[in-house]
C-alpha cells in the first residue's frame, strides 16, 4: 500500500497543480471581464450624462428662441397698433376738417370739386397707410420667425454632422 500511496501522491500534486493553476486563471480573466464591464458601464454612463447635457442646452436655446420670437412678435404688433391708432386719429381730423370745408361750398359745383378732392386724397392716404402697415407686418413676421429659424438650421447642421 506504501506503493500504491507513493504512485498516487505524484498524480494528487500534479492535479493540485492544474486546478490551482486553473483556478488562478479562471480568477484573472475573471478579473478581466468585471474590468471590461466596469469600464464600458462607466464610458456608457458618461455618454449618457453627455447627451443629457446635450439636450438640456439644446431645449434652453429653443426656449430662447421662443421668447425671442414673441418679443419680436409683440414689438411688431405694438408698432402695427401704433401706425393704426396713428392713422384713425389722422383720418378723423383730416375727415372734420374735409366736413367743415365741404359745408363751406356755395355752390354744388363746389361742393362735388371738394367732395371728389378730399375723396382722392383719402383714397391715397390710405393706400400709402396700408403699404406701410405691410411693411411692418411682413417685418415683424420675419423678425420673428428668425429666431426659430436659426434654431432649425443649427438643429439640422448638428444631425447631418452627427450622421
Amino acid at each position: 500500500m506504501a506503493d500504491a500511496a507513493e504512485t498516487i501522491k505524484p498524480t494528487v500534486e500534479t492535479v493540485t497543480k492544474a486546478v490551482k493553476a486553473s483556478g488562478e486563471q479562471f480568477k484573472a480573466q475573471s478579473e478581466k471581464v468585471q474590468a471590461a464591464g466596469t469600464q464600458a458601464l462607466k464610458e456608457g454612463l458618461e455618454k449618457s450624462t453627455a447627451a443629457f447635457g446635450e439636450l438640456s442646452a439644446q431645449s434652453k436655446q429653443n426656449l430662447e428662441a421662443l421668447t425671442a420670437s414673441a418679443t419680436a412678435a409683440q414689438k411688431g404688433a405694438e408698432a402695427l397698433s401704433a401706425q393704426a391708432l396713428s392713422y384713425g386719429k389722422t383720418s378723423w381730423e383730416t375727415g372734420v376738417a374735409a366736413a367743415q370745408t365741404i359745408a363751406k361750398a356755395r355752390s354744388v359745383q363746389e361742393l362735388i370739386e371738394l367732395q371728389t378732392s378730399y375723396t382722392k386724397s383719402a383714397m391715397e392716404t390710405y393706400m400709402a397707410e396700408m403699404t406701410k402697415m405691410t411693411e411692418t407686418l411682413t417685418a415683424s413676421v420675419k423678425d420673428s420667425f428668425q429666431p426659430i429659424n436659426a434654431r432649425v438650421t443649427a438643429s439640422v447642421e448638428k444631425f447631418q454632422a452627427a450622421r
